[in-house]
């Protein structure tokens, strides 16, 4: 059971920056990875960025070079830099955590309750 914190959403005007912050509380695996996907009204939800425990990083084409993720392993935090933000940026943005079990390679998936970002002028 892993349970996650969102904070850092809100209002913001296009061109400026906002940082997302999630905290894992509860039993955390050594294995894991943390990311943030975000989905808009009727959109599919969708990978912003992931940051696996070893430090490796994906992002989507749409915010490669204006986002940034990093974590903070002792503390179980991912954050989320959002620069430069675009009225598309607009979207619930989600937590994610997946866990990975070191013996048995059994992966475990944990949501957030989700952030609302509004980019708009």
């Amino acid at each position: 059971q892993v349970q996650l914190v969102e904070s850092g959403g809100g209002l913001v005007q296009p061109g400026g920056s906002l940082r997302l912050s999630c905290a894992a509380s509860g039993t955390i695996f050594s294995i894991n990875a943390m990311g943030w996907y975000r989905q808009a009204p009727g959109k599919q939800r969708e990978l912003v960025a992931v940051i696996s425990s070893g430090g490796s990083t994906n992002y989507a084409d749409s915010v490669k070079g204006r986002f940034t993720i990093s974590r903070d392993n002792a503390k179980n935090t991912v954050y989320l830099q959002m620069n430069n933000l675009k009225p598309e940026d607009t979207a619930v943005y989600y937590c994610s955590y997946r866990g990975t079990h070191e013996t048995t390679g059994w992966n475990y998936d944990y949501w957030g309750q989700g952030t609302q970002v509004t980019v708009s002028s």
